[in-house]
């Protein structure tokens, strides 16, 4: 009698639109508060307040990285944010997804 194993769980491929959406999202919330504490006209559409030049600082993009581990499934380390912070939302964008997409590969590498 042949024993048959389990078939092996799908794995799923890194998450990009929820991670890119959820950073986005948090992302733009601190760039209007930003704007309006250092009297910055933000654009009204949601690409011209993404390209607007809106310093954030390093420590307010760490806390949007709780808004996107909740679609990873485990804590992303704070060096992951640039010291210093951005600019804009898409240089944080730009910056973060990719180094957010090799934490993911490394965990899942770790992964049992």
């Amino acid at each position: 009698m042949a024993t048959i194993a389990p078939p092996a769980p799908a794995q799923q491929g890194f998450p990009v639109n929820d991670v890119t959406k959820a950073l986005v999202d948090e992302l733009l919330l601190i760039a209007k508060d930003e704007a309006q504490v250092r009297g910055i006209a933000l654009p009204a559409d949601r690409p011209g307040m993404m390209a607007a030049a809106v310093p954030m600082d390093s420590l307010s993009v760490v806390a949007t990285l709780v808004a996107v581990e909740k679609h990873l499934g485990f804590e992303l380390k704070e060096s992951i944010v640039r010291t210093g912070g951005y600019d804009s939302v898409q240089a944080a964008i730009d910056h973060l997804v990719p180094r957010i997409q090799v934490a993911w590969s490394m965990h899942q590498v770790k992964k049992p």
